[in-house]
C-alpha cells in the first residue's frame, strides 16, 4: 500500500505490515519519508487512543497542514482494543491518496 500526494509517494507498506483504526490505514514508522513531514504543534488528544501529534505533508514548496497523524504513546486499552501496538504509526487525511 503506498500514501500518496499526486505523484509523490510519501509512505509504502505491505498491508499485512498497516493497522487499520476507524477506517484509517496506518503506516509503520520505518514505511514513511519523513523528509517529506513538519511536526505540527496542533494539539489533539483522543479520548481513547491518547495523545496525538499530527504532521504536515511538504510537497516541493507546498506545505499540507495536519494532513499525517500518530500517537507516539497509545492507551494501553487503546493497544488492546486495537489488537496490535500501533504507538508511532502515521495515518494520512482524506486527501492523501492511500491504496495499492
Amino acid at each position: 500500500m503506498r500514501a500518496r500526494v499526486g505523484e509523490t509517494t510519501i509512505a509504502e507498506a505491505d498491508e499485512a505490515d498497516l493497522v487499520r483504526i476507524e477506517g484509517n490505514w496506518y503506516f509503520p514508522p520505518a514505511a514513511v519519508d519523513k523528509a517529506l513531514l513538519q511536526t505540527s504543534d496542533t494539539p489533539y488528544t483522543c479520548p481513547w487512543k491518547g495523545e496525538c501529534q499530527y504532521y504536515s505533508v511538504k510537497i516541493g514548496n507546498e506545505i499540507l497542514a495536519d494532513r499525517a497523524w500518530a500517537y507516539p504513546e497509545p492507551y494501553p486499552g487503546a493497544i488492546e482494543r486495537v489488537g496490535r501496538d500501533f504507538a508511532g504509526y502515521i495515518a494520512f487525511a482524506p486527501d492523501v491518496e492511500v491504496g495499492d
